[in-house]
């Protein structure tokens, strides 16, 4: 804390030298300098398509989208009292349709540009405060288009209060030809909290047969405590060109990684509300009479648990994990899973 904010309101401190600097230091950067919209890492399958675009570069307009959120629960319901955005990031109002959880505010998290560009560098935060209920989900699929020069990267950083109920459960990320993606998750989740988190990505546009000819697409997601404490950590690298020689798609298909399929979906349930071992079973129960190749774990910790499903069919995946939040849902708040129509 800053000398000025610990002084009252009738005082008028001196700043001793050097004082400026070090508050400037301290303060976080703006919203438009680099470093609040660029990843303090890029990882190195990414970093190496780096270059200068021969259309709009990095930090150009319509390049830097900017989504900021704030959730306070506020009377019977959860109600959105902070809003920032920057295209091609918005959203649309919040809504209440959810019959079981009329207190729960369902967003839709929208862009404008149709997808993520070259150079984009898109960062959304999310903070849902004590005892708030949240949906937030995207509008439609998120399209990675081809990519020349340079790379795009995608931030979501969300905060979850003490008692917050939150499910983050974005629509799958397709991957176009020669697309170049890094994105990061951090769910800073209260040990008091609940965040159920999805994430999908298709080997590419199916329908059109392009199967995993995107150049590299990377993934990170987090889960920390408010102290910065880190409880698990999931890395996806998919490269299907490496190693080099080989043919398309081949960096992609062994055992570790996609094994041939076309559609990697996860879910992770991040809770104090039930044992993790329950919801660990939960989730391997839901998926037990599905033709799908799935795994589920306990994170660690005893934090939860998290599933992954491959597949070949993208709606029996999607099914699979609503199917996943389903059940889950009702073991941890005793309510179904709310029938989210976005058309």
């Amino acid at each position: 804390m800053t000398a000025a904010a610990q002084a009252g309101p009738d005082v008028a401190p001196q700043a001793p030298a050097g004082a400026a600097a070090e508050v400037a230091a301290d303060a976080p950067p703006p919203r438009l300098d680099p470093r609040h919209y660029e990843p303090a890492r890029v990882p190195a399958e990414v970093r190496r398509h780096a270059g200068t675009p021969d259309t709009l570069g990095v930090g150009r307009p319509g390049k830097v989208g900017l989504l900021e959120l704030a959730f306070e629960k506020i009377g019977a319901r959860t109600e959105l009292t902070g809003h920032y955005q920057k295209s091609p990031l918005q959203i649309m109002r919040p809504l209440y349709y959810d019959p079981a959880r009329p207190d729960l505010a369902v967003t839709l998290l929208m862009s404008t540009g149709g997808g993520i560009l070259q150079a984009d560098r898109l960062r959304t935060d999310l903070h849902c405060g004590a005892d708030t209920a949240v949906h937030l989900t995207t509008q439609a699929a998120t399209k990675v288009y081809r990519m020349e020069f340079d790379y795009a990267t995608q931030l979501v950083n969300l905060h979850a209060g003490p008692r917050a109920y939150v499910e983050y459960l974005p629509e799958p990320v397709i991957p176009f030809v020669d697309s170049r993606l890094y994105q990061r998750t951090v769910l800073t989740v209260d040990p008091t909290a609940t965040v159920l988190a999805g994430e999908t990505v298709l080997a590419g546009r199916l329908a059109r047969g392009e199967r995993n000819a995107y150049r590299v697409f990377a993934s990170d997601l987090e889960v920390r405590r408010p102290d910065g404490r880190l409880v698990a950590l999931d890395t996806v690298r998919l490269e299907p060109g490496a190693p080099p020689g080989r043919p398309p798609g081949a960096g992609v298909t062994g055992p570790a990684v996609l094994a041939g399929h076309d559609v990697m979906a996860s879910l992770y349930a991040i809770t104090p509300l039930a044992p993790a071992t329950q919801v660990a079973d939960t989730l391997h129960e839901a998926l037990a009479d599905r033709a799908l190749l799935y795994g589920v774990s306990v994170l660690p910790h005893d934090a939860g648990a998290w599933l992954r499903v491959l597949g070949d069919d993208t709606r029996a995946c999607a099914a699979a994990l609503r199917t996943a939040w389903d059940a889950v849902r009702r073991l941890l708040i005793g309510a179904p899973a709310p029938d989210l129509r976005k058309t």
